[in-house]
């Protein structure tokens, strides 16, 4: 395998394990973060795939990032939430954009948390507003929550492990339920649970399955339904839906891998290289290595 591990595909971050501490979070900073990803055997700039949750709250200084396909500048008091599914790269690494900032870094799983939280707090998104940037009024309980949870976090000692564990997951609910709630923020289209039920196996099977009709054949709903059902939630029929999926993992796989094209249509479900170029170019009026070129030379130029 190559250095930055691109060669055989996406790197999987998975969570971390910290003895002796709650399981299914880690509080820590931006150093602690890129130390975790040298950990996995590539460059500290090499984009990795989450398979946890990565909530960043920028402290001073201005943070640059790449979050699947999209540069992030996010400046002193922003906020970013990266998603298990979602890549993220930091350019340059502790030499670059990220030793422009000073960020809090809370890395989480969503079974550390209570059902409640997990759907108040709609752990279920597959993607969020980049970045987040709170009024003041929002902003203030949102630093005072941080600081709680960073001071409990690291006082392991001072309460029973049960206890400290509790206050922990406590202090980590009522963060993200505030932050996933703020005044004026995106509105979520939960659905029906029609759309529920499609929007879930849609994600499980959609480098299998890519038409419609096996969804609904399988959670024994008519394609009608469905497409009513995702069009009243997100505004897209369901073969939209599904396409939008397809697009997205292909835009990841172009941008953050070196697979060939050839790769990524079979990884996708695709029967052939030319029947997956035919429908990236129609979605996207580009080809996937014209987007490949495109889109490294814009990445290359740092983030606005």
């Amino acid at each position: 395998m190559s250095r930055n591990g691109q060669d055989r595909g996406p790197v999987a971050f998975p969570f971390p394990t910290t003895p002796g501490g709650p399981p299914g979070v880690e509080v820590t900073g931006l150093p602690g973060l890129l130390t975790r990803i040298g950990r996995l055997g590539v460059a500290a700039d090499a984009p990795v795939r989450l398979e946890f949750h990565l909530l960043l709250a920028v402290r001073s200084g201005l943070l640059r990032c790449v979050v699947d396909t999209t540069d992030c500048a996010v400046p002193a008091g922003g906020w970013l939430w990266v998603r298990p599914g979602q890549f993220v790269r930091f350019p340059g690494g502790s030499g670059g954009g990220a030793a422009d900032a000073e960020a809090s870094v809370v890395l989480f799983q969503a079974s550390f948390l209570d059902a409640a939280t997990v759907a108040g707090a709609h752990l279920d998104r597959r993607a969020w507003r980049l970045p987040m940037s709170p009024a003041p009024e929002a902003a203030r309980p949102l630093e005072r929550t941080l600081e709680q949870l960073e001071s409990e976090y690291h006082h392991l000692r001072d309460l029973p492990l049960e206890v400290h564990v509790a206050v922990v997951r406590h202090l980590l609910a009522v963060l993200l339920l505030r932050l996933a709630n703020l005044p004026g923020g995106q509105r979520r289209h939960a659905g029906d649970a029609a759309f529920r039920r499609f929007r879930d196996a849609v994600e499980e099977d959609f480098t299998r399955d890519h038409q419609v009709e096996a969804y609904a054949a399988r959670l024994g709903y008519s394609v009608r339904s469905l497409t009513r059902a995702t069009n009243a939630a997100v505004g897209r029929g369901a073969k939209a839906f599904i396409d939008d999926r397809l697009v997205l993992e292909a835009k990841r796989l172009l941008l953050h891998t070196h697979l060939p094209a050839s790769a990524i249509a079979d990884r996708l479900g695709f029967s052939s290289t030319t029947v997956f170029t035919r429908f990236f170019r129609l979605r996207t009026t580009e080809t996937p290595l014209g987007f490949r070129r495109r889109a490294r030379t814009d990445t290359s130029h740092g983030a606005p």
